[in-house]
């Protein structure tokens, strides 16, 4: 053994002071390099890591914030005099000539995905902006808006619609020539194509075009005051006129109901003609008319532009709007105005004399059910026509005016989003939203019953029908009746009306079994408009009504009849058709029930509708029909037809060739259609009924709906519907 404390010793050559040489020693150059090249490793891996959870904040060059759009800080871009200038505008662009539907694509949401430039300051070659106002509060809170929304991408490969950041709301605060030259040199600009500006306050002194002048390509536009004559339909989108007083003053929602004064003028700016005649209407019309101006004795400012004078007296505006029922909107030096939009935030009618203008998202909005548009020559009949509107007519309107504005108008961030919604419904119309989406306020009316004019598509065939008999003491008849339908195969329910006061109904156990529910209803008085009474228990959207006498009726044309409501779910589909004729002999109406080659009417003792029209018929018809139709207990049916086809202007469907009802064990007695009286009653109908409408609704038509194979040589087991009947 070698002894290690003595002086003189060897180390063994495995080992070292270290301890075991286990790997053969390394090179120092190789050390040295090896140490380096772990050290950058460990300090890039806590770097990583200091990265990513140390706080910071990271903005990519086109994430959308106030700091960002700061016009001090973007860059400068200086426009050579040489720029390119678009085009004026392609008055005939549509979505499918200008606008590349492709680029949006496929995606699951249905949802179109929207760029925004990023924020550059443009100056011509002598360093002078092209815009006096650089970039507004209002157009910032629009980009604002659309960069918060779900339809933003900051990444400009997905985009399908890019919006400029270059503020073009007001003409007025514009250079035109270079502003389009801005537009031009954008870099995905390529003639406008899937581009969009927003512009409020088109045109300048002395013409205001409707239009904004600035030369654009093909970019969509999205205006505040476009004519007949400028707005390319389902290509531009006419916006309101932003009211800078909806984010200044808050305006409480008022019920509807009578206001302190009938008509309200409240526009300073009126053309002397207009003011002249609205004078002329105050002489006439006393109190109820309030004429408004500005005040004379107070000094230009904010402070003025929130005031209102008659006489001397002074009134806060807008809060003055919400004293009046109507309130009148002129066209100005522009077509658009903002005070539209402060009227709909008053909840008061706006009655809009301004003719050729397009009124805000009209291609959604009906504006039928929030406002009175008059021509202008009609100005001085004005007060005559809102007269003859019904007050529940009026209220109805005040609330959805009201509504308009909230949803739409009281915003930037509203009106930005609901024009992107416009465009992304014309490029996903199956995934687009509804009339009533658009039009009906988030309140449930009428057991959600909606019209059947905007149904989508074809009604389902199988929620079935549900069929209303009217009947009275005739209960063999009706047990028959009953019997027969139970054999239709889309029969939801069946509802009976027994409309006779003086007898019970029979006992439960005396009813035909069916396999569908059944259900009696017990009326307060006999009347025939209890027929088409809206009654709870209709769930489905078809309904069947048919008298307790029809019983020649075979399954197969049941059936059929209602698959041809189905296509057709905005008409009555009736069995035996009636026509009504001009006498001239007579100088009136005729109601005609021999054979003819025209239809003008299907009569109700076997029809099918949708329900809506109960509702119509209950609370909507005009004057005093339904109350002459009870009181004469006769034209029920041809009430229900002259309802339908004013509101649809369309003319009914009948279906196969069955020409009348007979009924073999009814007598004179029992039926009430054989009275001697009757048919010369149906004549006097149509003559009043068309008096009480102020016009004749009736469409004639020479056709019928039969099953396809009805006619041809086959076998009845090939066709669908073998069991038609006969005439």
């Amino acid at each position: 053994m070698t002894e290690l404390d003595g002086p003189t010793h060897k180390l063994s050559p495995f080992f070292s002071s270290r301890g075991p040489a286990l790997i053969p020693r390394m090179k120092t150059k190789h050390r040295i390099y090896y140490i380096t090249l772990f050290s950058v490793v460990l300090l890039g891996l806590i770097a990583t890591g200091m990265f990513q959870f140390w706080p910071h904040s990271i903005e990519s060059a086109a994430d959308w914030t106030l700091d960002k759009r700061s016009v001090h800080d973007a860059p400068l871009v200086r426009l050579p005099v040489s720029s390119p200038i678009p085009e004026r505008g392609d008055l005939s662009c549509r979505m499918h000539t200008c606008f590349d539907v492709y680029r949006c694509g496929y995606n699951p949401k249905n949802r179109i995905k929207v760029y925004i430039y990023p924020l550059q300051k443009f100056v011509d070659e002598l360093g002078v902006p092209i815009s006096s106002t650089g970039l507004s509060r209002e157009y910032n809170d629009l980009l604002s808006a659309i960069s918060d929304s779900d339809f933003y991408t900051d990444d400009v490969t997905r985009a399908c619609l890019f919006i400029p950041s270059i503020d073009v709301l007001n003409q007025n605060s514009l250079r035109v020539r270079e502003t389009a030259q801005a537009l031009a040199m954008l870099p995905r600009w390529d003639k406008g194509m899937n581009h969009l500006l927003f512009n409020m306050l088109p045109g300048g002194p002395p013409d205001y075009n409707t239009a904004l002048d600035v030369p654009r390509d093909r970019a969509l536009l999205a205006g505040g005051g476009f004519s007949t004559w400028t707005y390319r339909q389902g290509y531009d989108v006419s916006i309101p006129v932003y009211s800078p007083l909806s984010a200044d003053v808050e305006l409480p929602e008022r019920q509807p109901g009578p206001r302190r004064y009938f008509i309200l003028s409240s526009q300073t700016a009126i053309h002397r003609e207009y003011r002249a005649e609205l004078e002329r209407l105050k002489e006439e019309n006393g109190e109820s008319l309030l004429l408004l101006d500005k005040c004379s004795n107070l000094s230009q400012g904010a402070a003025s532009a929130r005031k209102r004078c008659y006489k001397g007296q002074l009134f806060d505006y807008p809060q003055i709007l919400q004293e009046s029922s109507f309130c009148v909107v002129l066209r100005g030096a522009r077509l658009g105005q903002a005070a539209l939009s402060d009227v709909l935030q008053a909840g008061c009618v706006p009655v809009i004399l301004a003719d050729s203008y397009i009124l805000p998202f009209s291609e959604v909005l009906d504006w039928k059910r929030a406002s009175v548009v008059i021509p202008e020559e009609k100005l001085s009949e004005m007060y005559t026509i809102l007269k003859s509107i019904p007050h529940r007519q009026v209220e109805e309107m005040q609330r959805q005016a009201r509504w308009f504005w909230e949803a739409y108008f009281s915003s930037m961030k509203a009106i930005g989003l609901t024009t992107l919604q416009i465009i992304n419904d014309r490029i996903y119309p199956y995934a687009a939203r509804t009339y009533e989406q658009w039009n009906n306020p988030p309140v449930v009316k009428w057991s959600s019953v909606n019209s059947p004019l905007f149904l989508p598509l074809i009604p389902p065939r199988a929620p079935g029908f549900t069929a209303v008999v009217l009947t009275y003491d005739r209960v063999e008849s009706l047990f028959r009746v009953i019997t027969e339908i139970s054999k239709v195969p889309s029969l939801a329910k069946l509802l009976v009306v027994w409309n006779n006061q003086n007898k019970s109904p029979p006992e439960e156990s005396l009813w035909p079994k069916i396999g569908v529910p059944l259900k009696v209803v017990r009326t307060k008085e006999n009347k025939l408009s209890n027929r088409f009474f809206p009654y709870d228990e209709i769930e489905t959207e078809a309904v069947l009504a048919i008298d307790d006498d029809i019983i020649m009726l075979t399954s197969d044309e049941l059936q059929f009849g209602y698959e041809v409501w189905r296509e057709f779910p905005d008409r009555l589909v009736g069995y035996p058709g009636r026509l009504h004729l001009w006498d001239h002999e007579m100088g009136k109406w005729k109601y005609e029930s021999e054979w003819t080659n025209e239809v003008s009417m299907v009569l109700t003792g076997a029809a099918f509708y949708h329900k809506y029209f109960n509702y119509l018929y209950t609370y909507k018809m005009p004057g005093d029909i339904k109350n002459w139709v009870d009181a004469h207990m006769n034209c029920e049916d041809i009430a229900m037809n002259f309802l339908v086809a004013n509101i649809t202007g369309k003319a009914p469907i009948k279906v196969t060739p069955r020409k009348k009802f007979k009924c073999p064990e009814c007598t004179a007695i029992d039926g009430l259609s054989l009275d001697q009286t009757h048919m010369v009653e149906r004549s006097e109908c149509i003559n009043k009924f068309a008096s009480v409408f102020g016009t004749m609704p009736l469409k004639v038509v020479e056709h019928r709906a039969d099953p396809v194979l009805y006619k041809d040589d086959f076998p009845e087991k090939l066709k669908s519907f073998p069991n038609i009947g006969s005439l």
